[in-house]
């Protein structure tokens, strides 16, 4: 998730149209002649999809939908009745009907005048019920409790749901069941963005003494306590109250970690949490991105100034939102192939799907 400037060429097209296919117009009355057939119970004639999670057609472009179904024939894309049709029509049945929902208007339907949140936004929300225990900006001043200013998103998200299924034991934690995953994941990332305040000397333990002890923990948490891994907790800057009981946990095994089980004696662990206590830390993400900015680079492709119908490269614009949704975890979870696709959206959380899933299909289709 760093540097989050989401790139959503979404339903990028898969290539198999061959040169003689792609120079042969389309028969409209044909093609309407098909959907009033075959695609009238999804799609129906004006391409408008008939639930959530079925795509507009209507005005989409008309090389991007004859890719799409022969993705669908090839079983590069998975859908058993797409599959199914794909098998049932012949080339020319492909480009007749992909060009008659070319032809039609766009779908103006979906999401008009819907708030369309940051993940950041929603994040800052969900975190006025934490401020009491964990600070303003998640810099806890009470002795035992977890800073989670600039904390690793992905560790904090596991965390939580280690404290919500049980297998960490704290009563107050209980409210945080309320969270769905969108709400989860943005305040993780509201947390993740917000800056670790420089701790006062701990009272307790001695840094000097604790440095050499952690040369097994850099390997994991980071130089000096501070994290690369968005999966891996940062402990620079952590309360030294807190940090002696989590690894005290792990060594009686109250807490479950194989890789975080060791021997240390009660001075040591004292040492080892003064040490990170008194280091510098820094938020583990670059700040707070409004939708518009982190959807920055999917205009690229897919503006209203790109209008190329040669391009294989869909509108998504006005589309269904929860198709958007659906679509763009496929290519995140590889299981709709495109390798550019997939790159781009691997790091991205259910949050920022959904945001930018809302954001396209508030806006006016073309």
């Amino acid at each position: 998730m760093k540097n989050i400037a989401l790139s959503v060429v979404l339903l990028l097209a898969l290539a198999g149209c061959s040169d003689e296919e792609a120079e042969a117009p389309a028969d409209i009355a044909a093609g309407k002649s098909i959907a009033e057939t075959r695609c009238i119970g999804c799609h129906g004639l004006d391409g408008a999809g008939k639930a959530a999670g079925i795509p507009n057609l209507g005005a989409q472009v008309e090389e991007y939908l004859l890719a799409s179904l022969h993705a669908y024939e090839e079983g590069v894309r998975t859908h058993a009745a797409l599959k199914n049709l794909a098998h049932e029509l012949d080339s020319t049945d492909f480009r007749n009907v992909a060009g008659y929902y070319a032809s039609l208007p766009p779908v103006q339907d979906t999401e008009k005048g819907s708030e369309i949140q940051s993940p950041y936004d929603k994040g800052k929300a969900a975190a006025a019920a934490c401020v009491d225990c964990h600070g303003e900006d998640g810099n806890s001043t009470t002795p035992g409790i977890p800073s989670l200013a600039g904390q690793q998103p992905l560790y904090f998200v596991s965390a939580v749901r280690a404290y919500r299924d049980g297998r960490r034991e704290k009563p107050t934690m209980e409210m945080l069941g309320a969270l769905d995953a969108v709400d989860l994941e943005s305040l993780a990332l509201y947390y993740a963005s917000q800056t670790p305040a420089m701790r006062k000397a701990p009272t307790v333990g001695d840094p000097v003494a604790g440095e050499p002890l952690t040369a097994r923990c850099g390997g994991c948490h980071g130089a000096n306590g501070v994290s690369t891994d968005t999966a891996t907790p940062t402990l620079a800057g952590q309360d030294p109250q807190y940090l002696v009981a989590a690894i005290k946990g792990y060594r009686n095994q109250s807490r479950h970690n194989d890789v975080m089980r060791d021997n240390n004696s009660d001075k040591e662990i004292e040492d080892i949490a003064a040490f990170y206590a008194s280091q510098s830390s820094k938020a583990a993400e670059g700040g707070p991105e409004t939708v518009q900015e982190l959807a920055e680079k999917c205009d690229r492709c897919h503006g209203p100034e790109v209008d190329n119908p040669a391009m294989v490269i869909p509108k998504i614009s006005g589309q269904d939102r929860v198709y958007l949704i659906m679509s763009l975890r496929a290519y995140r979870d590889n299981r709709r192939a495109s390798s550019m696709m997939h790159n781009m959206s691997l790091p991205y959380s259910e949050t920022i799907i959904e945001s930018i899933a809302s954001l396209y299909a508030s806006q006016p289709a073309r």
